[in-house]
């Protein structure tokens, strides 16, 4: 009733300030990882079906055949394993021990270890994304529109640009706000995997020490991760259609 969110009895304190500041974390690597995927899906998925059965449409579905071929764990380990040896990137967590130069300094080392873990979030949903970039602007390029418009001698890529993108926005809004809510929702093997302090791991602790309070506050954030997803492509639709809002 005090809006503490329960009590943690692992940490013996209110789970609500626990839980905040591990979903910011969550957000952290989610938000960067949803980015990344979309810059990847939708210039390969419109540059595949622009030209079919072209070299980009075969090196794009084969990239996807391999991934989904590749299980998740895997491919994270494999990653780790590559930090691990290398020493290039860091092999885990948020910052490094001992860290000392002020906040400038603390934000490029944690802009280090975001990296593979961002990598390996990002290339679990881009099969799926690029699959629905491509179907969808392969539809749009089928219409009667499309052809009226390529008869009055327009250049192939301002008419992909202008006018065949824009009329395949609206399913592809609501997938963006879908795998933002997933990715966010997700991410608890690569954060365990990563030792990122997120959610996933706390929830995965709070599974192991009986931390009732602290199991069921970090469900329902990552449900709320979901709602939020929906929300938002529910408010890029109404933004970015206008027969959206004449409605």
């Amino acid at each position: 009733m005090a809006g503490d969110w329960g009590f943690s009895f692992a940490y013996n304190r209110p789970a609500g300030p626990i839980l905040l500041s591990r979903a910011r974390n969550t957000l952290l690597l989610a938000l960067p990882a949803t980015l990344l995927a979309w810059l990847i899906a939708l210039p390969a998925g419109l540059l595949a079906a622009a030209w079919r059965s072209g070299l980009v449409d075969l090196a794009a579905e084969g990239f996807t055949s391999v991934m989904l071929a590749v299980p998740e764990l895997v491919l994270a380990l494999v990653l780790l394993m590559l930090a691990a040896r290398t020493g290039y990137l860091p092999a885990g967590g948020m910052l490094s021990p001992g860290l000392q130069g002020g906040s400038w300094a603390e934000g490029k080392d944690v802009a280090r270890h975001l990296l593979l873990p961002v990598v390996r979030l990002a290339v679990g949903p881009l099969p799926l994304l690029f699959a629905h970039v491509r179907a969808a602007v392969t539809d749009v390029l089928r219409s009667p529109f499309v052809m009226a418009v390529r008869s009055l001698g327009m250049p192939s890529r301002r008419v992909l640009l202008r006018h065949v993108f824009p009329a395949a926005l609206n399913p592809l809004i609501s997938l963006f706000g879908l795998s933002v809510g997933l990715l966010m929702s997700s991410s608890l093997l690569v954060e365990a995997i990563f030792s990122w302090p997120g959610l996933g791991p706390l929830m995965l602790q709070a599974i192991f020490d009986h931390d009732v309070f602290v199991i069921v506050d970090a469900a329902m954030l990552a449900a709320c991760f979901l709602i939020g997803g929906n929300f938002l492509s529910d408010v890029l639709l109404y933004l970015s259609d206008p027969r959206i809002r004449a409605e």
